[in-house]
């Protein structure tokens, strides 16, 4: 009989639950909830498993917000918990509560090819550390290492690192939002709301007054070729993006590869790919050759945190990934 554990990913506006089969690690009857039509995680997880009908101990929940100790309050939702609480009342064996992009960084050694786009760079190296990032509503961030047949991920809030440019023009950009937001972050321009902050930058550097964008439509603009100020954000992202990416690279030799996660990417996937992205990687001055034969990819599976929250179950309970 096939036994299946309860895996989830959850932001600030949905939940996204699945059983995961804890031999294979194959995910399946996945569903998505509103958050906002639920009093708390531990409700939704109750009216999803009683309408799965299968009998379930133990579960693992990505979630988008730091996990420093029993107690989970989320960043961008009204939901707080007890992690010992929630194991107890649903009476599992084994309850994970982990980082959303803890949980992005174990579903990695579970990828085909087939699951990524690949952004230059040679091949990875087999037990090299990995680092893994991707901007959405914010920036995540982890790192990955491979010890004694165990995949540990290094979790952290890399995101809020300090912007820093190296351009003239991301030097102007740096001075503009410092004076309206103060400390500037990674986050600030590599996210959704980065965009944005981006595209305000660069018009009111030149005196303009910004139309009130959102993200979509600067990067609709952009695509459209209709706004040269959206199409300079966009480009100005993806290059930022390669420079962060090879900072990651550096922090930690990750020669096992930089993996992209996140949902910003995907919807200009072709201007991406002809950006300056690779360039902006690579761009490091002395150690150009360090990081140019680091392989870049981008996750293109349709949810990595629920197969990497299996995933981070399954070692749990003992298996070998």
């Amino acid at each position: 009989m096939t036994k299946y554990a309860l895996v989830g990913d959850v932001g600030g506006t949905n939940a996204r639950l699945a059983l995961c089969d804890v031999a294979t690690g194959e995910i399946s009857h996945e569903k998505t909830w509103s958050g906002l039509d639920y009093p708390s995680l531990e409700a939704v997880v109750r009216v999803y498993l009683a309408e799965q009908n299968v009998v379930v101990t133990d579960g693992c929940i990505a979630i988008a917000c730091p996990i420093t100790g029993d107690w989970v309050a989320m960043t961008n939702h009204t939901w707080a918990f007890s992690i010992a609480e929630m194991k107890a009342n649903l009476g599992f064996d084994h309850l994970e509560i982990i980082n959303d992009f803890t949980a992005v960084s174990m579903a990695i050694p579970m990828l085909n090819r087939d699951h990524l786009i690949q952004f230059g760079g040679t091949e990875p190296v087999e037990g090299k550390p990995i680092a893994v990032y991707g901007a959405g509503t914010g920036l995540g961030v982890a790192h990955l290492v491979h010890v004694a047949q165990r995949w540990v991920s290094l979790p952290g809030e890399g995101g809020h690192v300090d912007f820093a440019p190296n351009s003239e023009e991301e030097g102007i950009i740096l001075e503009e939002l410092r004076a309206e937001l103060g400390h500037v972050s990674a986050e600030r321009v590599l996210s959704g709301p980065g965009l944005v902050n981006l595209y305000r930058a660069i018009v009111k550097s030149d005196g303009r007054l910004p139309e009130n964008l959102q993200p979509k439509e600067i990067t609709t603009r952009a695509l459209a070729d209709s706004c040269i100020d959206c199409r300079r954000a966009l480009s100005l992202f993806c290059v930022i993006m390669g420079r962060f990416g090879g900072n990651l690279a550096l922090n930690l030799g990750t020669f096992g590869g930089v993996y992209i996660a996140g949902g910003i990417v995907p919807r200009f996937l072709d201007f991406f790919t002809s950006s300056g992205f690779r360039g902006g990687f690579e761009d490091k001055g002395r150690f150009r050759s360090y990081v140019q034969d680091i392989p870049v990819y981008l996750i293109v599976h349709e949810n990595p945190g629920l197969l990497g929250a299996g995933a981070h179950l399954r070692q749990t309970l003992g298996q070998i990934l």
